[in-house]
């Protein structure tokens, strides 16, 4: 009963919060892993990106630069205008690396990636795509 309820769950976040993309100017992508794929940990992610640059954080605040961020089980932050918080819910890539592997626990994951300046601060409006993934 309780696989069948996660399933229904997993299924209906898929519906509601695909990662159907529409590349109208700017935006980011998550490439890997594909929407609503099973999958085993660590998982990896990679995102790419149109209409803007990825590059290290420590290169400064630059109009159409800055890194990704991912967000793991939360929703995009209602303050776009303060700085995106690190915890086991925001993963920093100020690196400006494209991929991360990331480890999670068994189950229906929402997988967020947030294109943010520099200074961790997001674009505005957002430059994010979602996926869901189940964790065997």
């Amino acid at each position: 009963m309780k696989k069948a309820i996660t399933t229904v769950l997993m299924l209906s976040a898929v519906l509601i919060f695909g990662s159907a993309t529409v590349w109208a100017g700017n935006g980011v992508v998550i490439t890997e892993p594909a929407n609503g794929v099973t999958v085993k940990s660590p998982v990896k992610i990679c995102m790419g990106v149109m209409g803007v640059e990825v590059e290290p954080a420590k290169n400064g605040v630059h109009d159409g630069k800055g890194h990704h961020h991912i967000l793991v089980d939360v929703g995009l932050p209602t303050d776009l205008s303060k700085p995106i918080g690190k915890d086991q819910h925001h993963i920093h890539m100020g690196d400006g690396s494209p991929c991360k592997e990331i480890e999670l626990s068994k189950g229906p994951h929402i997988i967020r990636t947030l294109f943010a300046k520099g200074n961790h601060i997001p674009y505005d409006p957002p430059l994010t795509s979602t996926v869901i993934v189940n964790v065997e």
